[in-house]
């Protein structure tokens, strides 16, 4: 096992610039998971970090190795794609095998080495089957137990969970992460599900336009992002964003003022409330709001009100334009249009600089 140090890595195809001044340490046996949207870079220095791109310049060491020149074959890394990669035609125990046959080991070796992972994994008694007779979930622990057999000094996983249905995908990252604890072998992770980052990484680099926006632990990031990107990415649903005031030291929404944290001056911010800090009934800041959308969850609801003025569409893609949202843990019944008092506690908003974007309270 050995850490990662990634030094102003950065790639450019032509005038395209993809990746831009990455720099990252990973501790010996750390989990860190890379996460943005589409065509962020995440994918691409994974690729650098394993050798198959080129870095347009900056530098890679694992352990005290300099590997930035190196061949993959050489990094002493293993790594697991996200369409498994397995040969249709050799069984279960010879695919996980295969790359130790490949090196020339002892066949009383490789045979251990196979029973070995393929216990850990519970795939020790599917050893003499072939892929096309296992399931999705299956074939993605037979394509685990090929890298582990290695005895890597590192694990490079791209996305290695999307082609799982969403039920399958839950219990797959619980194993992933279970067997990452067993062996505690440094693991780069890449996915673009802010949930499996945040379930599975003991750090985070949030990544945007080639940029890494922070790199931080979970509730780090969830209690303190330090922008609005960070903040609009990271929570499901996403958290609400309102475009108001600062006068007076004092915040106005909803037709209610209240205090701003010390020390924050005037001007144009937007402020950030999540989901599940509204909460039906009074509370701290109180309002009426009309629902236009109730989705029930069984122990919970997301409920969709109509912001009026302070709407500020920022938030991800797949929310824009919802409106004001509220998770709330409410089994009974809510109907869209009836009248409703909303709150907060004005302690759990986030502030955000209106022209810059950048938290202005952490």
């Amino acid at each position: 096992m050995a850490g990662i140090s990634i030094q102003g890595v950065h790639k450019s195809y032509g005038a395209l610039n993809v990746l831009k001044e990455f720099s990252l340490e990973i501790t010996d046996g750390e989990f860190v998971v890379l996460v943005g949207p589409s065509g962020c870079g995440k994918s691409t220095m994974l690729k650098i970090l394993a050798g198959l791109e080129a870095a347009s310049g900056g530098k890679i060491l694992i352990g005290d190795r300099d590997v930035t020149d190196l061949a993959p074959g050489d990094r002493d890394i293993a790594m697991v794609f996200q369409n498994y990669a397995l040969y249709p035609h050799l069984t279960v125990g010879q695919n996980i095998g295969f790359g130790l046959k490949m090196r020339g080991m002892a066949k009383t070796e490789i045979d251990k080495r196979v029973q070995a992972a393929a216990r850990i994994l519970a795939v020790d008694h599917l050893l003499d089957r072939r892929p096309k007779a296992l399931s999705g979930g299956q074939r993605q622990r037979v394509a685990l137990g090929r890298a582990i057999v290695r005895e890597p000094r590192a694990f490079l996983m791209d996305e290695p969970l999307s082609n799982l249905d969403a039920k399958l995908r839950v219990h797959t990252r619980a194993e992933i992460s279970a067997l990452h604890k067993r062996i505690g072998v440094t693991t780069v992770y890449v996915t673009h599900d802010q949930i499996e980052a945040m379930t599975m990484a003991d750090r985070v680099v949030i990544m945007r336009d080639g940029l890494v926006q922070q790199i931080a632990d979970p509730d780090t990031l969830f209690q303190k992002p330090i922008n609005l990107f960070v903040a609009s990415f990271i929570g499901s649903p996403g958290m609400n964003f309102l475009r108001t005031r600062i006068t007076g030291g004092h915040i106005e929404l909803f037709g209610q003022t209240f205090a701003a944290r010390p020390g924050v001056a005037d001007g144009e911010v937007i402020v950030g409330i999540r989901p599940e800090h509204l909460s039906l009934g009074q509370g701290g800041v109180t309002f009426q709001v009309k629902p236009v959308l109730v989705e029930s969850l069984g122990s919970e609801k997301y409920v969709y009100f109509e912001p009026g003025q302070y709407a500020f569409h920022q938030g991800r893609e797949d929310e824009r334009g919802k409106g004001l949202i509220a998770r709330v843990p409410y089994s009974g019944t809510i109907r869209e249009g009836e009248e409703l008092s909303l709150s907060f506690d004005p302690s759990h908003i986030h502030l955000f600089d209106a022209q810059t974007e950048k938290a202005i309270d952490r």
